[in-house]
């Protein structure tokens, strides 16, 4: 089979189309043939030599994919081949063919095709796994989603509202706002003009900046308030006063999803099934999606996602 691999870190030009050996399904596990995968900012990490995969798990980019089993391995239940799915992965998304633990595998929702399932797994199970797993997200609570047009964003507007929340969104243009605005969102701050800070008292953070927004995150938090951090975009080193979170009794919680054991993304997995899919199946969640191009154009797809986009970017086969 044919993926692309990284031979040295570097730009987007660093990824390479090559021959590799074909994935055998272990126990536990399913051969897919992949349709489409996503990129992720953990692929542009990776690419440039910032974010190695867990051990044992696929050298080649990709956190997601959709397509078809093609092989199904011993101790496997409830899957077969040719069944169309999509699924959250350690790596190797893009790849013709992917080994995935049946437990990271999810139907194709209703409503969704093929292509367009490859924006889903990764997406709702960071969004589910933190927003309600962790910090326990309530209806009538108010959350804040920093990068609301990004692809966990735009997922994240959507379930927030879903559940009877009101959300506000951070974004750096007109255009990324207006985008929020139509998938629910109720209240739009430009960080370039406004500080989110002082415009919004969240009971519920989801950040993806880190260490950029720690102090501000603090500040706004409402009492009994929850921050969870997701990403570094922002820096990794920050300074935090306790006794602002002491007064407010809130909880900071920082969380990756790639490196967990098997069973917890299993577990996290199942509850996006239980909880999320029927939203999809039933059109009150849907997939944002910016762009779809061929795997050949996977460095635009990188050079895509570093610059403006509102919703996930896609890789097909």
């Amino acid at each position: 089979m044919y993926a692309i691999t990284i031979p040295q870190p570097g730009g987007p030009e660093a990824l390479t189309w090559a021959e590799v050996p074909d994935p055998v399904a272990g126990e536990g596990e399913v051969v897919v043939e992949v349709a489409a995968t996503a990129v992720n900012r953990a692929d542009l990490l990776q690419r440039q030599g910032f974010y190695n995969p867990p051990p044992g798990a696929s050298p080649y980019p990709g956190l997601e994919c959709s397509g078809r089993i093609i092989e199904v391995g011993l101790g496997v239940s409830g899957w077969e081949v040719g069944d169309e799915v999509c699924a959250l992965l350690a790596g190797g998304g893009y790849a013709q063919k992917v080994a995935v633990p049946s437990g990271q595998l999810l139907p194709v929702p209703k409503g969704v095709d093929l292509v367009e399932a490859a924006a889903l797994p990764e997406v709702t199970s960071t969004v589910w796994s933190n927003v309600f797993m962790v910090a326990h997200l309530r209806p009538g609570e108010t959350l804040l989603v920093h990068g609301g047009a990004s692809g966990i964003g735009t997922m994240a507007v959507q379930l927030g509202k879903a559940v009877g929340a009101k959300v506000a969104v951070t974004a750096g243009s007109a255009d990324k706002l207006e985008a929020c605005r139509d998938l629910g969102a109720d209240i739009l701050i430009n960080y370039r003009d406004e500080d989110f800070a002082t415009a919004v008292t969240p009971d519920v953070i989801l950040d993806i900046i880190g260490a950029k927004y720690l102090e501000r995150n603090v500040d706004a938090l409402a009492v009994n308030g929850r921050l969870v951090i997701i990403g570094m975009q922002g820096g990794i080193k920050a300074e935090l006063n306790l006794a602002t979170l002491l007064t407010k009794r809130a909880a900071v919680a920082a969380t990756s999803l790639r490196p967990r054991p098997l069973e917890e993304k299993a577990a996290i997995v199942a509850a996006v099934r239980e909880h999320v899919w029927p939203l999809i199946d039933a059109g009150v969640v849907r997939p944002v999606i910016d762009r779809v191009l061929p795997i050949a154009e996977v460095a635009e797809a990188h050079r895509a996602l570093e610059g403006a986009h509102v919703g996930k970017v896609l890789l097909t086969f």
